[in-house]
């Protein structure tokens, strides 16, 4: 698929992130030995393929409690992780040029403690550091702590907001220049501030305890998918997790958020749409199908999967349920391990649920809770061989459907390797691809302003307060975003 005068984005370049989040049903089936989910030599393996094919970041997901299916462990659901900031100056050591984003929530953490250990990490790894920022919306989490139960949604990025802006005011308060660099200073440090916050949610007091990176701050990756959450990332994000990738819904989603992004007075093209979804390659076309077909088969839509999925919704061991015939005709048990511990993860109530997936299965004409299910799971993959993928995802770029793609590798543990190997060498033939590392932090990679968009929406809404000069809301010593402050004495 040429290149055409018509594309939005002719010069538009590619970017690949490889996820890191491991926990669908049978993931685990993809190895011999189980436990090589938790052997760091075999995630730095992954890592630095992804790195030899010049991929921008590897992004770890956050699982901090296990999936449940009706009040017990789902032993078919791999979902441990292992601390991703951890895990994290681990790889830093390992590697030289690529990115490391972690997802860190906002609602079971504090700003103070996660500013000091992204920043050392940051550090760590010469200014590659970058912070997914979530809100968390599971549930169950909050059983992990003294708070239980979760945020509603309008509330959560409330608290949100309040949390970066603090995380930020920290980083910020220690600025690039603060260290002397003579002997004969009079003094170790000077203009290093005190950050006080006096949110609804995020109240504290303190001061910086780690120097800038080279970037000089963390990327901001984002991945809510709410108008709650897109307005958020059109604030703060400068890379977005997103979900979409069929093509209509991904140039509409790529247009919403950089309206967003410009109402806010930010370029368009400021934020890095990514998509998460795998890529399945063969040598024919029908090689790759009959891959995508296995895995469907093997890891979604056996027997057992399917049970329990529906199982999730009406509350119920069903042993008896025939997948060859319709949905039950009971209604669903309300319990409290139905309302998002499992794999149907929902907010909704199990009896909206069920209705929805009876009008579904009504009018799509299914006829069994097999094909039902296996609806659901359709492959979120860029399926065909290597030239087909990249001459897809080249006219996604060129769209603006996407920035690029978030890799969920397709074969443990040589997904990332298919890819660097084959697919990369095509995209760099269509000169939509690098050759190398732009530069040695994550921001100079992403061709992303050294100035985080947080910093310059904030003093774009100072402008537009009225202030004659932007900075001058540092002079008075505050950052207002959204009528909550940070005040910061120097």
């Amino acid at each position: 698929m040429s290149s055409t005068p018509d594309y939005p984005r002719p010069n538009a370049r590619f970017h690949l992130s490889l996820f890191l989040g491991f926990g669908g049903q049978y993931e685990w089936a993809k190895t011999e030995d189980h436990r090589d989910y938790f052997d760091p030599e075999i995630t730095l393996k992954f890592v630095q393929d992804a790195e030899r094919g010049l991929f921008s970041t590897v992004l770890f997901g956050e699982a901090q409690r296990h999936f449940e299916h009706l009040g017990k462990l789902n032993d078919i659901r791999f979902t441990g992780r292992q601390d991703a900031l951890v895990h994290f100056a681990f790889l830093a050591a390992r590697t030289k040029n690529i990115g490391l984003a972690a997802t860190l929530n906002t609602t079971y953490s504090k700003p103070v403690e996660l500013a000091r250990r992204l920043a050392t990490v940051d550090l760590l790894s010469g200014g590659r550091g970058a912070w997914n920022v979530i809100t968390t919306e599971n549930p169950w989490i909050g059983g992990n702590f003294r708070k239980p139960g979760w945020l509603p949604n309008s509330a959560r990025y409330t608290n949100a907001e309040e949390y970066v802006n603090g995380v930020q005011a920290l980083w910020e308060a220690w600025p690039t220049d603060a260290v002397a660099h003579s002997t004969e200073a009079e003094a170790w440090s000077e203009g290093i501030g005190l950050v006080e916050s006096h949110g609804e949610y995020q109240r504290f007091r303190a001061v910086p305890s780690v120097p800038p990176s080279p970037q000089p701050y963390p990327v901001y990756f984002q991945a809510g998918n709410s108008a709650e959450g897109r307005d958020f990332a059109a604030r703060h994000a400068e890379a977005l997790y997103t979900f979409q990738i069929d093509f209509d819904d991904a140039v509409a989603y790529s247009a919403d958020i950089r309206a967003r992004a410009r109402s806010y007075g930010r370029p368009g093209d400021d934020i890095k749409v990514l998509p998460g979804a795998s890529v399945i390659l063969g040598d024919t076309e029908a090689e790759a199908q009959e891959r995508a077909e296995h895995q469907q088969r093997l890891h979604l839509l056996n027997d057992r999967s399917i049970r329990q999925q529906v199982e999730d919704v009406w509350g119920i061991e069903l042993p008896d349920l025939d997948l060859d015939g319709p949905l039950p005709e009971t209604e669903p048990v309300i319990t409290k391990q139905n309302l998002g511990h499992g794999i149907v993860h929902t907010g909704n109530d199990p009896q909206s649920v069920a209705r929805g997936w009876r009008q579904r299965f009504e009018e799509r004409g299914h006829r069994s809770v097999r094909e039902l299910v296996a609806g659901f799971h359709s492959p979120r993959a860029f399926i065909g061989t290597p030239g087909q993928v990249a001459d897809k995802l080249v006219h996604y770029l060129k769209s603006d459907a996407l920035d690029g793609i978030n890799y969920y590798p397709s074969d443990f543990p040589n997904g990332v390797a298919e890819i660097t190997d084959r697919l990369v060498p095509e995209l760099q033939e269509r000169g939509v691809y690098p050759d190398s590392y732009a530069g040695t932090t994550l921001r100079e990679n992403f061709g992303l302003p050294a100035v985080p968009a947080h910093i310059r929406v904030r003093e774009e809404l100072a402008r537009r307060a009225g202030s004659e000069n932007p900075a001058a809301i540092d002079a008075a010593e505050s950052i207002s975003i959204d009528d909550r402050v940070l005040q910061r004495t120097e």
